[in-house]
C-alpha cells in the first residue's frame, strides 16, 4: 500500500492568489493594523536577544517587528510567495523557511525558542493538539507562546452573510468554512476551520501550556480615521482572540 498523499494546505491557494496585494496592504489595514496587531504585540515580553519563532509569517511583517526590537528570528510559512516576500523584506536578517504548521516542526531543537509569535494563522490548521505539543517542544521551559485567532463567535455569527460561501452548521463542531475576502484586492474565497472556544484550551491544556493573559481585540482611534464605516461594528461586536500561554505560570 502506498503512502497516503498529503492534504493540500486549505488556504494556500488563496494566499498565493493575494500574495503581492496582501503585502501591499497589510501594514495599513485597519483590521490588522489598529486592531488585530496592538492586541497581539502587547502580549509579547522583551525579546531582545531571544531567539523567536515567527510562524506562519506571511510577508514578514512581524518578523520585521520582532527583529527590530533585538530578537533573533526564524521566519516560517506555507506559501512560497509570501517566503518570496518576506526574504525581499527582511533579507538575511532572519532565517527564513518554507513549513507547514500541520506537519513536525523537526528543524528546530527541543527547548531551542524563547517566543513563538503566531499571527492569523491557526484558523488554517485543522489539529491543534498535534501543533500545540509541538510548541511546547520547542519552547524552552520559560518560554510564551503569543497567537491571534478569529474569535470564535464572530466565525460563528451571522451565518447568512452572503460572503460566506462555506456557512457554519454545528457551533460545537470543527466545521470548514470559507468566506470571500475584498480587501486585499480581487475577491478570493478564503478557507478555515470553525471550532468551540472549549477546543482552544482543551488544546493547549493537552499540552501542558497555560493561559496567562487573553485579550478581545478592541480597536485603536487610528481604526476610527481610517475606517469610519467599521468603527460602532468593531466596538461592539467580537472579531480577534489574542493569547499568551507558558509551559508554567
Amino acid at each position: 500500500m502506498g503512502k497516503r498523499e498529503k492534504e493540500r494546505p486549505i488556504a494556500l491557494d488563496a494566499y498565493e492568489t493575494m500574495a503581492e496585494e496582501f503585502n501591499a496592504r497589510i501594514e495599513t489595514k485597519s483590521y490588522n493594523a489598529y486592531l488585530e496587531r496592538p492586541a497581539t504585540l502587547s502580549l509579547l515580553p522583551k525579546v531582545k536577544g531571544r531567539q523567536v519563532l515567527d510562524a506562519g509569517c506571511g510577508p514578514g511583517l512581524y518578523a520585521e517587528l520582532l527583529l527590530e526590537k533585538g530578537a533573533t528570528v526564524t521566519a516560517i510559512d506555507i506559501s512560497p510567495k509570501m517566503i518570496d516576500l518576506a526574504k525581499q523584506r527582511l533579507g538575511k536578517r532572519a532565517s527564513i523557511r518554507l513549513a507547514n504548521l500541520e506537519e513536525p516542526l523537526d528543524f528546530l531543537s527541543d527547548k531551542s525558542i524563547d517566543v513563538i509569535l503566531s499571527s492569523l494563522v491557526l484558523d488554517y490548521v485543522k489539529n491543534w493538539d498535534r501543533l500545540f505539543l509541538e510548541f511546547a517542544r520547542v519552547l524552552r521551559d520559560d518560554g510564551a507562546l503569543i497567537f491571534s485567532i478569529e474569535h470564535p463567535a464572530a466565525k460563528w455569527a451571522n451565518p447568512e452573510h452572503p460572503r460566506r460561501t462555506i456557512k457554519p452548521k454545528n457551533y460545537f463542531a470543527l466545521e470548514l468554512v470559507e468566506f470571500v475576502w475584498t480587501g486585499f484586492g480581487k475577491p478570493v474565497p478564503v478557507q478555515s476551520y470553525r471550532r468551540p472556544l472549549s477546543t482552544l484550551f482543551e488544546s493547549l491544556r493537552s499540552a501542558e501550556l497555560y493561559i496567562d493573559k487573553l485579550i478581545e481585540a478592541q480597536p485603536t482611534e487610528d481604526f476610527k480615521r481610517v475606517n469610519p464605516e467599521d468603527w460602532d461594528k468593531v466596538c461592539r461586536n467580537p472579531t480577534f482572540l489574542c493569547i499568551r500561554a507558558r509551559k508554567h505560570l
